[in-house]
């Protein structure tokens, strides 16, 4: 493990200044790179070619791995079974994943592997949390041609690292979706010190829970994090230590999940969309979360995944959810403490099980599906338009881990097994900052609005009850 244990002794400062050395340069052939054409598939004709709303018809890739709108290329710019940096072999399962500055215009994404105890391609670290796990994390130096200058583990010996979030001081914070007595924490990884002491420390105050995703509101630094597990909740965790710099969430803090006081069904299925609740948050045991989570009726969502913070708002999702268990998409306001059910999935064509998320350079929500046949990755405007950017053409498999590169010139996505990273390009939208606040505080479509009968409505005015109320008195009965 020369080419990482050499750096654990470096500082940030030293790593990013050794971190540009272009003779560690990989060149990809040719083959690498695709061009999309003309032809278009039928379904997706209604779409407009302005990035504000869509890119165009999807073109199939003759290679048939990826499908993108005309104009759009890409390159795999690493592979499950590769070869690292330090001669050892790519690890398998990629997943969540987060895109960093690095020196000489390079960029570090930092990749989850979502492994558990045995695989094909282990993470090989030198010094895991777990010898007998296999899970971890991977770095790659991203050139400006869009080439890896390097490659090599990051963190080691967790378990089923699925997803995770970005801190505003660049760390990485993955997440084990698993629960056991020693494993289902959070660790935080820092690429430019690759198994450092902070990397194999779980934060423990964070909880011990299936994680799945989380995300930081950088005005408070308080982290909110999604359960993967039925049913799950919704967490935030409050650190001791408000100074975000690496290291401070080790400090410990309080726990939290949310709660609605006011409805005494805890069951998220009776959100409608466009609703608004205020909410409770319920301190918890970390070590026995779910446990508390129920005792004190905390919302039950179906099974979460996704998450993102911008703009002031926290986006997260609740991927089979809703009347036809296709999904719903939800946004927090920190700075009012109200939850919203902003979009929900009534038709597979517009959204199926959406996972990981991401917001744009210029605003719209991205969502990679994670479901049954054909998964896509689309975007969703704060008009409530619905387009396919991308769809994996590789049966059986998931998108994961869209991320932007910091200049928003590239979108970087996994598939997750096998194992592929690819870097996308083309005439994305440019930075605007207007239209992601535009994207926080838009109201929800009606388009994706499940119905609610006329009586429901006319009961839960008569009654001075918000919908939710009424929804949850006619689920236990209650004749409306």
């Amino acid at each position: 493990m020369t080419n990482q244990s050499s750096k654990n002794g470096l500082n940030r400062r030293d790593f990013l200044k050794a971190g540009g050395m272009s003779t560690l340069a990989v060149t990809l052939g040719s083959t690498g790179v695709l061009a999309l054409g003309s032809k278009a598939f039928a379904d997706t004709a209604t779409n407009s070619t302005s990035g504000f709303g869509g890119y165009g018809p999807l073109v199939p890739d003759p290679n048939g791995i990826l499908d993108l709108p005309e104009g759009f290329h890409y390159k795999i710019i690493s592979e499950e079974g590769g070869q690292l940096t330090n001669g050892g072999k790519i690890p398998g399962a990629f997943d969540g994943m987060a895109a960093f500055e690095g020196p000489n215009n390079t960029t570090i994404l930092v990749r989850n592997h979502e492994l558990g105890t045995s695989a094909a391609n282990p993470v090989v670290g030198s010094k895991p949390y777990d010898p007998a796990a296999v899970g971890g994390t991977t770095a790659l130096v991203v050139g400006a041609n869009r080439e890896v200058i390097k490659e090599y583990v990051t963190s080691s010996g967790t378990i089923r690292n699925c997803a995770g979030g970005a801190t505003p001081w660049d760390t990485w914070l993955t997440c084990e979706e698993t629960r056991s007595e020693t494993h289902g924490y959070v660790f935080e990884v820092d690429p430019t010190q690759p198994e450092n002491e902070m990397s194999r420390t779980p934060i423990k105050d964070m909880g011990r829970f299936s994680h799945e995703a989380c995300a930081i509101d950088p005005a408070t630094g308080y982290v909110y994090l999604t359960e993967d597990a039925s049913p799950s909740y919704l967490y935030r965790f409050i650190p001791n230590d408000l100074s975000q710099k690496p290291g401070a969430l080790q400090k410990g803090g309080k726990l939290y999940a949310a709660a609605i006081e006011a409805v005494t069904d805890p069951s998220a299925s009776t959100f409608k969309t466009g609703q608004k609740f205020q909410i409770v948050w319920k301190e918890l045991n970390p070590h026995l979360c779910r446990e508390d989570a129920k005792a004190q009726g905390c919302i039950e969502f179906s099974r979460l995944e996704g998450a993102f913070f911008q703009a002031g708002v926290f986006w997260f999702d609740d991927t089979s959810a809703g009347d036809k268990k296709l999904g719903r998409v939800y946004r927090y306001f920190p700075a009012t403490n109200t939850l919203e059910l902003f979009y929900e999935g009534t038709d597979a064509h517009d959204m199926e099980y959406p996972d990981n998320i991401c917001m744009t350079p210029w605003g719209d929500l991205w969502i990679a599906e994670d479901g049954s046949g054909t998964d896509r990755l689309l975007g969703i405007t704060p008009e409530g338009k619905v387009y396919p950017f991308a769809s994996n053409r590789l049966s059986g498999s998931e998108l994961a881990g869209p991320t932007f590169s910091p200049d928003g010139n590239t979108l970087f996505v996994n598939i997750q097994s096998p194992g592929k990273t690819f870097a996308i390009w083309g005439p994305f939208q440019r930075r605007n900052a207007a239209r992601a606040r535009e994207m926080s505080y838009a109201a929800p479509s009606k388009k994706f609005a499940p119905k609610v009968s006329d009586e429901l409505v006319q009961f839960a005015e008569s009654q001075g009850m918000s919908i939710l109320e009424a929804a949850a008195f006619e689920r236990h009965g209650l004749k409306i």
